[in-house]
C-alpha cells in the first residue's frame, strides 16, 4: 500500500512538472536578450518550397512562396502546381489579411491556426525569457502571439521550436537540411489537431 501511494505521488509530481523540469533541461544563466530566426530574412529572396498540407482529413500539394516584402512585412502564398492560388497571407508588424482563400479551407479555426503557424516561420527577433540547456542543445523560452515557445538552437543553428501549453507540447516545427540561413526542409506538426505541413525546398 506504501508502495502504491508513492508511486502515485511520484506521478502527480511528475505530470504536473514544469515542460523544463520534465524534459530534463538544466537551467542557464544566458544573458542572451533576443535570438534570431534566419530562414525567411531576405528580402532579396524568393522562399520557394515544394509543399504538402494535411488539413483534417483533405491533402493539399503545391508550391509554397514565402517573400520578405520589408521590416517585418511577409507574403505567403500557397498554390497548386499549376498556378491556382490556395491561400494568400500578408502579415505587416502585428496586422494580418487574408488576400484570397480555397473556399474549402475558409474556416475560422484553420485560418487562425496558418496564422500562428506561419508568424512562428517569419518571427525574425525574439525576446528571450529564460535560457535552458539540455546536452548539445540550448534552448530558449520566448513568447509569440502570447503563446509560449521553446527555441532549440545547436551549433549556431536554429533546428527546432515547439509551442507549449499546459506543459504539453502542441505545435513543433523542425528545421532541417540547413545551409546559407536556409531550411531547406521544414516540417510543421500538431500534436493534438490533425494538422501537417511538409515543406520541401526547389
Amino acid at each position: 500500500m506504501r508502495y502504491l501511494l508513492s508511486s502515485i505521488l511520484l506521478i502527480l509530481c511528475f505530470s504536473c512538472a514544469s515542460y523544463p523540469k520534465k524534459n530534463g533541461f538544466t537551467a542557464t544563466n544566458s544573458k542572451k536578450a533576443t535570438i534570431t530566426n534566419p530562414y525567411f530574412s531576405n528580402t532579396a529572396k524568393d522562399y520557394v518550397y515544394k509543399a504538402n498540407i494535411d488539413a483534417f482529413g483533405s491533402s493539399f500539394g503545391g508550391i509554397f512562396i514565402v517573400k520578405k516584402l520589408g521590416q517585418n512585412h511577409h507574403r505567403i502564398v500557397f498554390t497548386t502546381e499549376i498556378g491556382n492560388k490556395i491561400f494568400d497571407f500578408t502579415f505587416k508588424g502585428d496586422d494580418f489579411k487574408v488576400n484570397h482563400i480555397l473556399k474549402k479551407l475558409d474556416k475560422k479555426i484553420l485560418i487562425n491556426v496558418l496564422k500562428n503557424d506561419f508568424k512562428v516561420l517569419i518571427k525574425e527577433k525574439l525576446l528571450v525569457e529564460k535560457g535552458f540547456q539540455q546536452d548539445l542543445n540550448s534552448i530558449y523560452k520566448t513568447q509569440i502571439s502570447n503563446k509560449n515557445y521553446y527555441h532549440f538552437v545547436s551549433e549556431e543553428k536554429l533546428h527546432k521550436v515547439i509551442r507549449i501549453n499546459n506543459r504539453k507540447e502542441k505545435v513543433v516545427f523542425t528545421f532541417s537540411e540547413i545551409e546559407n540561413n536556409i531550411a531547406n526542409e521544414i516540417q510543421i506538426s500538431h500534436q493534438n489537431i490533425n494538422l501537417k505541413i511538409l515543406l520541401k525546398a526547389l
